[in-house]
């Protein structure tokens, strides 16, 4: 059994143009989705799955999201002179013993899988790691006592060293927005998994080999490190992290397209941003 997963590689250098205006000067991983900003949101979800060492890839004006996880003594300092237990425990459990967190430049802007490859640096040789997109929420279904799928993703991947890539369906008109995965005509139940056999970006409904989108969630083997370093430029002349997932099918690597049991919500654009806030906030009793 493999017990060395415990890398989270999050990509946080991207413009946010899609949220422009908002997201203008304040990066869009520091947009609020309700009480806390949405980097919160997935490096908890990290450390729900067992992930405690994280590792951002950025660039210069996203200083923010490295602050928000440091300690602001000052502040502690106020809130407990002024017996306001409650506030200083929400700042306190941002930062947990557990969790350390880096970060790492990314100097060109050439795709997701150079971002990735940025980061190879500070991994161990062929350690895995989970890779999460920011842009996406992925919460658990209110009242699911399952355990988080990204959880589920690694403890798979800890006892069968299959790469996993978390999916979801999406109706057959839209699957030219995003990368459709193959398994052959098989489509696994909620929660559970099948072998892929690869990747198509964007393909017309008529040639899309399934329903099932890739969501931004993905645990990897460390050979992919050496993978990434090879891929040539792909789609829109930057190196695609797909790319390299079809090389790993290429060369026999197991590699396995979970199909998620909770529910998705894109805040890389202002329509899901309020969404994700509407939705969230009522389950969360701050809304009627």
């Amino acid at each position: 059994m493999l017990t060395n997963l415990r890398k989270a590689i999050i990509p946080v250098a991207g413009l946010g143009t899609r949220l422009l205006p908002i997201s203008k000067s304040i990066p869009k991983e520091m947009v609020p989705v309700v009480d806390r900003p949405l980097i919160q949101h997935v490096v908890e979800e990290a450390l729900a799955a067992g992930l405690n060492e994280i590792i951002l890839v950025t660039r210069g004006g996203k200083s923010a999201v490295e602050d928000h996880f440091d300690t602001h003594y000052e502040i502690e300092a106020e809130l407990e002179k002024k017996g306001k237990t409650a506030l200083l425990e929400a700042l306190r459990t941002i930062t947990p013993p557990q969790l350390k967190v880096t970060s790492v430049r990314q100097d060109r802007a050439l795709g997701l899988g150079h971002a990735i490859h940025c980061a190879a640096h500070l991994l161990q040789a062929d350690e895995p790691f989970a890779v999460i997109l920011p842009d996406v929420l992925v919460k658990p279904v209110p009242g699911d006592a399952a355990p988080v799928d990204l959880a589920v993703m690694a403890e798979a991947y800890q006892r069968d060293a299959a790469a996993q890539i978390m999916v979801e369906a999406v109706p057959l008109e839209r699957v030219d927005q995003y990368g459709i995965v193959d398994c052959g005509g098989v489509e696994p139940a909620a929660g559970t998994a099948a072998a892929m056999r690869g990747v198509v970006e964007k393909p017309k409904p008529a040639d899309a080999p399934s329903r099932l989108s890739v969501i931004g969630r993905y645990i990897l083997p460390g050979e992919i490190m050496g993978l990434l370093a090879n891929t040539p430029p792909g789609a829109g002349g930057e190196i695609q992290l797909t790319d390299a997932i079809a090389e790993l099918i290429r060369l026999g690597r197991p590699v396995e397209a979970f199909r998620m049991q909770g529910r998705t919500f894109d805040c890389g654009y202002v329509q899901g941003w309020l969404q994700a806030n509407q939705q969230l906030a009522r389950e969360a009793g701050l809304l009627e």
